[in-house]
């Protein structure tokens, strides 16, 4: 039987460095072409707005726009275009998400650190953010739920979104009936780097967000990163690129369901990557045979099959090897088939969601148990959070002392602001302090 995997290993037969490239990603673009040509479209975009946005849709997708902005009678209409088992399903999604994220509304803290000395932490939602919602292969009505409801709860002043077109150049009915159960307040159309270009920088039709969410292919993901790193761009949440997935499964775990899970997102795209780890040949063997079943049977099979060809089933000496593995991939789905995979959760360290269990499945985050399925990937998740709540917030603190307050550490900011060379951040407490005294010769003697 010829293996779908791109390679199956034993972890322990492997040098450090080995090892180290059996976790590599699927090569992205050459990255300096890649980097080249995004740049090249958002300063088109800048320099031309709307008029590039038409033309790359024409060039890439196809497609003549006469509008960018979707209608709003053709957001309401999109009711009527779905069947009651989709509406109901993204009700239901909505509801889920929704309740997650409400229960995650910061609290402001508020601390006397010491007598007259008072801090604190306060939230502020985002004021405009845009919202990427990627098209293509797979138009997904399930990243309108993942960023436009958290986006709501958090009270941003506007909240917009941008997908590339469908066949006929406009939106999928599923899609705008997502934006208008989420509360989106407009809906535009394009897609790839020019669309982030458009969030960050505006055009005629689509005014400039201050943060843009959502994840894509490799263009969008580098015209994200190039945006915020622009003083006159936009911030982004994380560096969200193709999809993966790792299974931690045991020899007692069900291979017709890892199959299933290493295949849901295998068929996102031909550079995803999906991985196994077990301490089980015999359960390696039974996966392979049971993805090789299910593949066949895929309407996406060629493009699940292109990524499988870069994935890896990998055999440990044992389930606490395999969450060494584990962190050290830092996937951005880590789904556990285990006996007692709860008891796991302690030794891991780095995955953008974690699924626990049999009855578990990735897809149930995709969709509707309501937590966030806009996850950081490549590697990122030993740095970077999933998407949440506080995601389309900013924090900031405010300080305030009453005069005790800086009786009582004004001395110690002056000796730190002297030993750093700063006179007039010593100043600033001195001057205070002296006044103090020339008003009250009660006080100590003049502080210098």
């Amino acid at each position: 039987m010829t293996s779908v995997f791109g390679q199956t290993t034993n972890w322990n037969e492997l040098s450090k460095d080995q090892q180290i490239a059996l976790l590599e990603r699927p090569a992205l673009a050459d990255s300096s072409k890649l980097s080249d040509t995004v740049a090249t479209i958002i300063a088109q975009v800048r320099s031309q707005g709307d008029v590039v946005l038409k033309e790359l849709a024409a060039k890439f997708d196809k497609v003549t726009l006469e509008n960018l902005q979707v209608s709003q009678a053709a957001i309401d209409n999109a009711v009527n275009e779905i069947s009651p088992e989709v509406k109901d399903a993204i009700e239901l999604a909505h509801r889920q998400v929704h309740a997650f994220h409400l229960a995650q509304k910061p609290k402001d803290i508020r601390v006397e650190t010491t007598p007259g000395v008072v801090c604190e932490l306060r939230s502020q939602p985002i004021n405009e953010v845009g919202l990427y919602i990627p098209g293509g292969t797979a138009p997904l009505p399930s990243t309108v739920i993942m960023t436009a409801t958290p986006a709501k709860i958090a009270g941003c002043k506007r909240v917009i979104m941008i997908t590339p077109p469908d066949e006929n150049g406009g939106v999928t009915p599923e899609i705008r009936y997502a934006a208008k159960v989420c509360g989106v307040d407009a809906l535009y159309i394009s897609g790839g780097a020019q669309a982030i270009a458009a969030l960050a920088y505006g055009t005629e039709s689509i005014a400039p967000v201050d943060k843009i969410f959502g994840p894509g292919n490799s263009f969008v993901t580098e015209a994200k990163q190039q945006v915020s790193q622009d003083a006159k761009g936009a911030a982004i949440d994380m560096p969200a690129g193709p999809s993966e997935v790792l299974v931690i499964a045991d020899k007692n775990a069900d291979p017709d369901y890892v199959a299933a899970d290493l295949l849901s997102q295998a068929e996102h795209g031909k550079d995803s990557q999906v991985i196994l780890l077990t301490d089980s040949v015999e359960q390696a063997q039974a996966v392979e045979a049971a993805t090789q079943q299910q593949l066949a049977l895929l309407p996406r099979q060629e493009i699940a099959a292109a990524a499988l060809s870069h994935s890896r089933i990998i055999i440990v000496n044992d389930i606490a090897q395999a969450c060494e593995v584990s962190n050290m991939y830092a996937p951005e789905h880590l789904i556990v088939q285990t006996d007692n995979a709860r008891q796991l959760l302690p030794f891991l360290e780095n995955a953008g969601s974690i699924f626990l269990g049999a009855y578990t499945p990735e897809s149930a985050g995709d969709y509707a148990s309501g937590t966030n399925h806009v996850l950081p990937t490549y590697g990122y998740t030993k740095a970077y959070s999933s998407l949440n709540l506080s995601s389309f917030m900013k924090q900031f603190t405010v300080q305030e002392l009453t005069q005790a307050g800086l009786n009582t550490i004004g001395p110690a900011i002056m000796a730190l602001a002297k030993a750093e060379s700063l006179d007039a951040h010593k100043n600033a407490v001195g001057i205070r302090l002296n006044k103090q005294q020339v008003l009250d010769p009660t006080k100590n003697d003049q502080v210098n």
